[in-house]
């Protein structure tokens, strides 16, 4: 059978991040993708100028008409903006048992917010526990933990730490917006040691959607019937070739997208 992934997000006008990013990346590893789009954003490589949520009911309507009816092997969750529509898509999703990875979106590339302030008591309550797996960044972490964006690899395995405390099953905190020149992810699984995922910090400006990328290349090689250690690992190599060749599509003149199709395209 085809593997198939069902992406939760709000859409980029400029592709590079959101659904676009999610149904490119789903293509690209060989998984048919359908979208529930949560928002809507006027966004290119240099900012977002407007977000429009989608009405509540069509969020709604969008989660069943794909589950009544495409078999789903696995969900991304991205953008879900506000409270009542992280209400929305944790009740769609009452029934799916399938594997979750929810990439807890709060700021975009260009510094605008993604995700109003009283919605993160909202994420942690519904959907933390839902998830298979959350994908924050250093400073996504901080946020669901109450903290200082952490500086070090002990800071950040314990802010993962904390995250499974607050009910999450799997943890893989992003390592991209610290400083040197390796990029450490950490994945944490119940009591096991941290399992650290290292890459050569790549010289680029483009590395718009790579929370995006990452997350839903997780979700594809696990639609694919990878483990969790295993898809993680996979996806982790996918999205360090999409940086590597990211310069070579000369997108926009500001944060520019890297290369979901890099194995593909000549």
């Amino acid at each position: 059978m085809t593997a198939t992934a069902l992406t939760i997000a709000g859409s980029d006008s400029g592709g590079g991040a959101g659904i676009q990013a999610d149904l490119k990346t789903f293509s690209a590893l060989g998984v048919y993708g359908s979208s529930v789009i949560t928002a809507i954003t006027a966004q290119n490589t240099r900012a977002v100028t407007a977000v429009s949520p989608v009405a509540l009911d069509v969020v709604a309507a969008q989660l069943d008409a794909v589950l009544s009816d495409i078999r789903v092997d696995a969900v991304k969750i991205g953008m879900l903006f506000s409270p009542e529509l992280i209400e929305i898509v944790a009740r769609g999703l009452a029934g799916f048992d399938g594997p979750v990875v929810l990439d807890p979106v709060m700021v975009a590339k260009s510094g605008d917010a993604l995700l109003q302030d009283d919605a993160v008591a909202a994420l942690i309550a519904h959907l933390l526990p839902r998830a298979t797996l959350v994908t924050p960044n250093l400073p996504e972490a901080a946020r669901l933990t109450g903290g200082d964006t952490a500086t070090t690899s002990d800071s950040a395995a314990a802010q993962g730490r904390r995250i499974l405390d607050l009910g999450a099953r799997a943890v893989l905190v992003k390592g991209g917006h610290a400083e040197g020149p390796v990029c450490t992810d950490f994945l944490l699984c119940g009591d096991d040691a941290p399992i650290e995922l290292t890459s050569g910090r790549v010289e680029t400006g483009n590395t718009h959607g790579t929370g995006c990328t990452y997350s839903s290349a997780i979700a594809a090689f696990l639609a694919r019937g990878e483990g969790l250690e295993s898809a993680v690992r996979a996806a982790h190599s996918y999205l360090n070739g999409a940086i590597r060749a990211a310069d070579g599509l000369e997108i926009g003149g500001g944060h520019g997208p890297v290369h979901h199709f890099h194995a593909v395209w000549a």
